[in-house]
């Protein structure tokens, strides 16, 4: 199967005719848009493998191929290119795709899955199958025919209830304009007579109501017990299959072997110890190009992963952009990966990128585990794709701190946000407080200073929002396509023609506190400074920041508070 691929099939003519052996070191190709890195197990150092604009313009070649081929736009997944030289000082490519293509793992001019799945390709094949059943089951389950049956009756229900309570609510109006006339015209034993008939007539309408609600619930108790057998069904064959999953994963990590620069074999499960591993880890681009540049004598120059087809479940990965190795599978992985490339090839520590700014970033808290940092507005949270949007907080704090390779941000800010912002030093403690974040139970506080006077003192605020792909980084409210987001908002103060706002968010949708700030159905008056959500009015800056934060701290089992005062 031919895997290697001449510059040729990437490049434009005129591009692929000029490069030379050496150009990713001679021109402005060798100045790199991202690296990944790992610390070598052997020598402790960090070594890195650089993404450049050549090798970028590698990857821009295959997405061409893969927009005017059929079948890989259908399932979206990150692709991979690796620019390797040869033995004879030849430079060819090695492209990669995550997990299965259209079902194989094994594609003509692709690179292969890391060996091992065939050791477990029976129990994977056995697992497949039921977890296949447990698919069809849970269709079964959730197609019940008593679900429709209850949904129409439950409907119908409502319909009669409504039509019983509109003349319910017609006749009470008629009698109280009876008991007025009544009460001006009658006195003594007939006005109390013809009062205790129109009492009776409003208890009547209450036994009617009453009554007629036993009868739904008699109606549809016996609809109801099914479906919620149904859900407990559900409930057992989600938990069934995820163990299955698990276990699978398992054996499939066990056998996976994984070589490096320097010939040494190793599994995923003695890389990545415990039962934490994610779902898919060995299955990714970078480990398999590594591999398999290790163990075919092919020594790596540059390499640039990008996602292609449909946007992910989260709506975190675009067609057509780069992004780095992924914090859960490939990153631990990348320090083994890496060992035992030349030196020259591989940059060390010293050789860090240049950030436009090197101050210290103000440190919140600190200690083994978890470290918080004051963000300034205007820096990223982490690196962006380009060369000129390196400097973040992760890119200056694994610059600056001893242990900064292992850091990885928790959760992230909007660049021009100002505030707290999480990173955790292992691995566990990361997974630990990303639950936290996922299970909304960490506690934010931000403050923003809103461009114009807002008539309403607190509230909520529940607008669905949903990123268009073509109008990135824009949000919009959009009730069919939107993910839910919620906010709590009071009013703090008004000062002249602003308002100071509190906003504590119970969702973290992408530029939500923006949104519902700005948009007519939230607070209608965008945050001073916003000028992408409508604000008009001059400012130096976005006034938002993430000013407390409030969370159980993984390790040491203590609720953690943590405030940075606002600086505007």
């Amino acid at each position: 199967m031919v895997v290697l691929h001449p510059l040729s099939d990437f490049l434009e003519s005129d591009t692929a005719s000029a490069v030379k052996p050496s150009a990713y070191r001679t021109t402005a190709n060798s100045i790199p848009t991202y690296y990944y890195e790992g610390r070598c197990p052997q020598s402790g150092e960090i070594l890195r493998l650089p993404r450049t604009p050549l090798v970028e313009a590698i990857a821009h070649g295959l997405m061409r191929y893969l927009a005017t081929e059929e079948g890989y736009s259908r399932e979206g997944k990150m692709y991979g290119v690796l620019l390797v030289e040869l033995p004879s000082g030849e430079q060819r490519i090695l492209k990669a795709f995550s997990g299965l293509l259209n079902g194989s793992n094994i594609v003509e001019g692709w690179v292969p899955s890391i060996p091992g799945r065939e050791q477990v390709a029976l129990d994977e094949a056995l697992t497949l199958a039921e977890l296949e059943n447990i698919k069809q089951k849970l269709i079964s389950l959730k197609q019940l025919p008593e679900r429709q049956q209850y949904e129409n009756l439950s409907r119908e229900f409502e319909l009669h209830l409504q039509e019983m309570s509109d003349r319910h609510q017609n006749r009470k109006a008629q009698r109280h304009e009876k008991r007025q006339i009544f009460c001006e015209t009658l006195t003594g034993e007939s006005l109390t007579v013809t009062l205790e008939q129109l009492d009776e007539e409003s208890r009547q309408d209450g036994i009617e109501k009453r009554r007629f609600k036993r009868q739904r619930d008699e109606a549809l108790r016996s609809l109801k017990q099914s479906i919620e057998t149904a859900d407990g069904q559900i409930r057992k064959l989600k938990q069934l299959r995820k163990e299955l999953s698990r276990q699978l994963q398992a054996q499939m990590h066990a056998a996976y072997s994984v070589m490096n620069f320097l010939g040494q074999s190793s599994s995923l499960q003695q890389l990545i110890p415990g039962s934490s591993m994610p779902t898919g880890t060995g299955d990714c681009c970078a480990p398999k190009l590594l591999h398999y540049a290790a163990t075919h004598g092919l020594k790596p120059l540059a390499m640039a992963e990008f996602w292609w087809g449909i946007s992910s479940n989260d709506g975190d990965k675009v067609q057509g952009e780069f992004y780095g190795a992924c914090a859960e599978r490939c990153q631990p992985l990348m320090g083994f990966l890496l060992s035992g490339l030349p030196q020259g090839n591989v940059e060390t520590r010293g050789a860090s990128l240049h950030y436009q700014q090197e101050e210290r970033l103000p440190i919140l808290y600190e200690d083994k585990w978890l470290i918080a940092v004051n963000k300034p507005a205007g820096l990223l949270s982490v690196p962006g794709r380009y060369r000129d949007r390196q400097d973040s907080v992760l890119s200056r704090l694994r610059h600056l701190l001893p242990d900064g390779e292992e850091l990885m941000t928790v959760h992230r800010l909007d660049q021009d946000t100002s505030g707290i912002l999480l990173l955790a030093r292992d691995r566990q403690t990361y997974w630990q407080l990303s639950q936290q974040f996922q299970q909304r139970q960490v506690h934010k506080v931000y403050e923003a200073l809103l461009a114009g006077s807002s008539t309403t003192d607190r509230g909520i605020i529940e607008l669905p929002l949903w990123g268009n792909p073509e109008n990135r980084p824009y949000q919009q409210v959009d009730w069919q396509n939107g993910k839910p987001s919620v906010t709590h908002f009071q009013v703090v103060a008004q000062e002249r023609n602003y308002t100071r706002v509190e906003f504590i968010p119970l969702t973290g949708r992408t530029h939500q506190l923006r949104v519902h700030a700005a948009d007519i159905r939230g607070l209608g008056i965008p945050i001073l400074g916003d000028r992408l959500y409508g604000c008009h009015v001059e400012a130096n800056r976005l006034h938002l920041h993430a000013r407390e934060l409030r969370f159980q701290h993984p390790q040491q089992g203590k609720a953690l508070y943590l405030e940075a005062k606002t600086p505007f």
